[in-house]
């Protein structure tokens, strides 16, 4: 089996980290105006405070630094490779002869920072494999790669 060693663009983890602040940050502004109201103990608003300071922290650096570690693609003349996750890591292998549709998708914080994710669809019940966080350009490069691959084989993948 095929370790793949491509890495996410050097973007990716503060793409990750921001959109895993927005959440926390809507949490800690709800927990403000709970204290401001006065609904609770104080020792109340401070354990949750810092129960939110704790899971920030970890889901907003930690996290995404973990994700770049692990989080790897690769593409051959034979397979798409991918190594994905952070606490629980998974790795797939879809092979070319299999691949039906290739897919990019950009969120809004993916195309503020040039981003995309790449999406290769196959005849698996495993579902589809992603390779995330690529720079557009690279994006392009490897979904041009694949339907050109794709498209020498002349089988349906059905």
């Amino acid at each position: 089996m095929k370790d793949p060693t491509n890495p996410p663009s050097r973007k990716a983890p503060m793409v990750w980290a921001l959109g895993a602040a927005i959440p926390w940050a809507i949490l800690a502004l709800g927990q403000v105006v709970w204290f401001v109201i006065g609904h609770s103990r104080w020792w109340l608003n401070a354990l949750a405070a810092a129960a939110t300071v704790v899971g920030a922290v970890v889901f907003v650096v930690v996290v995404p630094l973990w994700r770049f570690r692990v989080h790897r693609w690769d593409v051959s003349s034979e397979a798409v490779y991918t190594r994905s996750g952070w606490l629980v890591q998974e790795r797939r292998i879809a092979p070319i002869s299999r691949v039906q549709t290739v897919d990019t998708e950009r969120g809004p914080l993916d195309r503020l920072f040039g981003l995309a994710n790449v999406t290769v669809t196959t005849a698996s019940s495993a579902g589809a494999v992603r390779i995330v966080a690529l720079d557009v350009d690279v994006a392009d490069r490897v979904v041009a790669q694949l339907t050109d691959m794709t498209a020498v084989g002349g089988e349906d993948a059905t």
